[in-house]
C-alpha cells in the first residue's frame, strides 16, 4: 500500500517511516511542511510529499492507500495550536482522505480522549481536541483504526504491550517506537478495523496483543 504519514517529521511518525520503508507490501510518503525536511525523510526510505495541515492538503492524499495520521502540536505550543493541528488539521485529513477513496485510516490518539473533562486541567484542550478528531474519523465511513497510547517515552522499543479497547489502568508509558509498531501493524490488521483501543508496554508481543483485541 502507498501510506502517507502526517507528522512524519515528528518522533514517532519518524519511526513509522522507517518501519514501513523495511516492509515490501508498503511505500511510505512522508507529509511534511518544508523542503528543508526533504532529505531526512529520504533517508529515513520515505517519499515527501510538500503539504501543511493548516492549508490545503487535497493534493497529499492523491494516489494513496491508506494513511497514519501522527501530527501533534507538541508540548510546547498553546491551546490555538493544538485546535489547529490536533482537531483542524486531523479533521481535515479525513476529509481528504474520504474524497480520495482511501482504503484505511489509522489515527494516534491519547488515552483520556474518551471523556476530556475528567483529564487533568491542563490536559483537557488536548483531550477535547482528539476526542473530536476521533468523533469525526468515527462518522466518516472510512475504513479507521484509533490507536490510543499512554504516556510516551524515548526508551527503546520493547516490542510487547498491554491492548485493550479500555484498560483498567491507564499507569504505566508506552515507547515511541512500539507505538509506531502498533500503527504500522494496524494498517492490515483485521482485529484493529473500526475499532478504538488503548495501549501501553506490557509483556505480549504486539502482533498476539493486537489478534487478541
Amino acid at each position: 500500500m502507498k501510506v502517507l504519514i502526517v507528522g512524519a517529521n515528528g518522533h514517532t511518525g519518524r519511526i513509522a517511516a522507517e518501519i514501513l520503508s523495511r516492509n515490501s507490501e508498503h511505500q511510505a510518503y512522508a507529509m511534511i511542511r518544508s523542503q528543508e525536511q526533504q532529505n531526512d525523510m529520504e533517508a529515513l526510505g520515505a517519499i515527501p510529499v510538500i503539504a501543511d495541515l493548516e492549508q490545503e492538503v487535497d493534493h497529499a492524499l492523491k494516489d494513496m492507500d491508506a494513511v497514519i495520521f501522527a501530527a501533534g502540536s507538541g508540548s510546547k505550543t498553546g491551546p490555538e495550536k493544538t485546535i489547529s493541528v490536533d482537531r483542524n488539521g486531523a479533521i481535515k485529513i479525513v476529509d481528504a482522505a474520504k474524497k480520495a477513496g482511501i482504503k484505511r485510516f489509522v489515527m494516534l490518539s491519547s488515552m483520556g480522549s474518551d471523556y476530556p473533562e475528567q483529564g487533568a486541567k491542563e490536559m483537557q484542550n488536548y483531550y477535547q481536541a482528539k476526542h473530536d478528531a476521533d468523533e469525526h474519523l468515527k462518522s466518516s465511513g472510512l475504513s479507521y483504526s484509533i490507536v490510543r497510547p499512554g504516556a510516551l517515552s524515548f526508551d527503546d522499543p520493547t516490542g510487547k504491550i498491554v491492548a485493550q479497547e479500555k484498560l483498567e489502568s491507564h499507569k504505566g508509558s508506552i515507547t515511541r517506537g512500539d507505538v509506531a509498531q502498533v500503527l504500522v501493524h494496524s494498517l492490515t490488521a483485521v482485529r484493529t478495523l473500526n475499532k478504538s483501543f488503548e495501549i501501553l508496554n506490557g509483556n505480549v508481543p504486539i502482533e498476539e496483543a493486537i489478534e487478541n483485541l
